[in-house]
């Protein structure tokens, strides 16, 4: 049962790890708006980069992952 649960939380296909990214995006542009408006000046742009940068390295590990474990099944289904 335990197992079940636990693969609703797995990425299994590109369009599903392109919805993380998507969402996980959104959530940054609004992170990086608000440092804008709290830390006004170059400061709040550094801070608002860093934090929408972040997204596309967690998006390239997710991709860069699920190409990985695609090779590693058909690697142990041959």
């Amino acid at each position: 049962m335990l197992t079940a649960i636990a693969r609703l939380f797995m990425i299994k296909t590109r369009p599903e790890a392109f919805l993380i990214i998507y969402a996980l995006a959104t959530g940054s542009v609004q992170r990086g708006s608000a440092y804008l408006h709290q830390y006004p000046g170059p400061m709040g742009r550094v801070l608002f980069v860093a934090s929408t940068g972040a997204v596309f390295m967690a998006g390239a590990k997710i991709l860069d992952c699920l190409k990985h474990e695609a090779a590693q099944r058909a690697a142990q289904e041959s």
